[in-house]
């Protein structure tokens, strides 16, 4: 069995963080032993930097972290994607003193944050109107409106959150999650990560002071400062889930010899689309067609890497809570997040084997 970037992910927290992930596959759990288990291991920093307590990764040890993390345990490295996403936009600030008081928790595990920003990207684009309008006042902005798909909401310290100005210029922010007028609604109950605690939350007159705006008003802000390997961290998941699936595989075909071909087919596309993914995380831009082609590489992979373990394990991977069958629901996931329309035509042209479908 090939495990992918040993060196990032120790074999003892590798397995710990396996063990859990059985677990963790309805609504009455959250990764908490997981997020500890790195904690103790100092493996909370990749996002944060130094002068903070952090251990920031080089572009490609992001992208050897993410796929070591998401094939040991997918929803723990989903909820740590999205903490990290909010480090990033921290970093990114002028606000030294936020930086200060909140990064050296956010390293030792003392503290969660997560984003509220799909809104102003991929989610609810096709609206009319904003979800959340962003109104100045002379010390801040107040924020009204929802944010539909924010991920461990209920267990979130602070939140990034976006709003759009009249004018179309768009703020990110900084707020407690028990700030006044912010109400979390219920989890939702999905076909998989349900313990990743994904909610809609509401702003009601929501008061941001400009000490903790991150970003803004600007027009795009999610588009401001430098991408990083943010860009490939979904793709990076989807290779370390279809891995966990191919190793699956690879076991079964030690057993049967049937299946060596398919497995050794499997895990050379996977390790191929993993060589890729290191050397563009190396480049100095990486192109947004070079992104938007991993990312549909990546999907197809893991898709096909689930459905392959399941066929092998035959009824038995069928069982509610087998590894198969909870791989399969899994893989479903990277059709619905964070994804462009593009990789979703890409997946329904596969489908429906349309070549040229646009």
């Amino acid at each position: 069995m090939t495990v992918l970037s040993p060196h990032l992910l120790p074999a003892g927290v590798r397995e710990a963080l396996i063990a859990e992930t059985a677990g963790l596959d309805s609504l009455d759990a959250w990764p908490h032993r997981s997020l500890q288990c790195l904690a103790r291991h100092s493996l909370l920093g990749a996002a944060i930097p130094a002068e903070f307590g952090g251990r920031p990764l080089s572009p490609v040890e992001s992208v050897e972290w993410h796929v070591a993390l998401s094939e040991a345990c997918l929803v723990t490295a989903f909820v740590l994607s999205q903490r990290d996403a909010a480090c990033h936009r921290i970093a990114l600030s002028s606000s030294s003193e936020l930086k200060s008081s909140l990064f050296p928790r956010l390293a030792r595990g003392d503290a969660f944050a997560t984003v509220g920003i799909s809104h102003l990207s991929t989610s609810r684009q096709h609206c009319g109107t904003p979800a959340v309008r962003a109104i100045p006042t002379d010390d801040g902005y107040r924020l009204d409106g929802s944010i539909p798909w924010v991920s461990g909401a209920r267990y979130a310290d602070e939140i990034v959150v976006g709003g759009t100005l009249a004018d179309g210029t768009q703020i990110l922010g900084l707020t407690p999650r028990t700030v006044r007028g912010l109400a979390v609604g219920p989890s939702q109950e999905l076909m998989a990560l349900s313990s990743s605690h994904t909610a809609s939350i509401e702003l009601r007159d929501v008061f941001v002071p400009n000490d903790r705006i991150l970003a803004g008003p600007v027009a795009g802000v999610m588009k401001q400062g430098p991408a990083g390997t943010g860009s490939l961290t979904t793709s990076a998941l989807a290779v370390g889930s279809a891995s966990s699936s191919v190793n699956r595989l690879l076991g079964e075909a030690s057993r049967r010899p049937d299946l060596e071909p398919i497995a050794a087919a499997l895990a050379m596309e996977r390790d191929e689309i993993f060589h890729d993914m290191r050397e563009a995380a190396a480049w100095d831009a990486i192109p947004p067609k070079t992104i938007e082609q991993l990312r549909q590489r990546a999907n197809s992979l893991v898709l096909r890497a689930a459905q392959a373990s399941l066929a092998a394990c035959k009824g038995a991977g069928y069982v509610r809570g087998h590894p198969a069958e909870r791989g399969v629901r899994e893989a479903m996931f990277f059709l619905v997040w964070s994804c462009p329309q593009p990789v979703v035509s890409a997946a329904l042209r596969e489908f429906a084997c349309v070549d040229g479908l646009t």
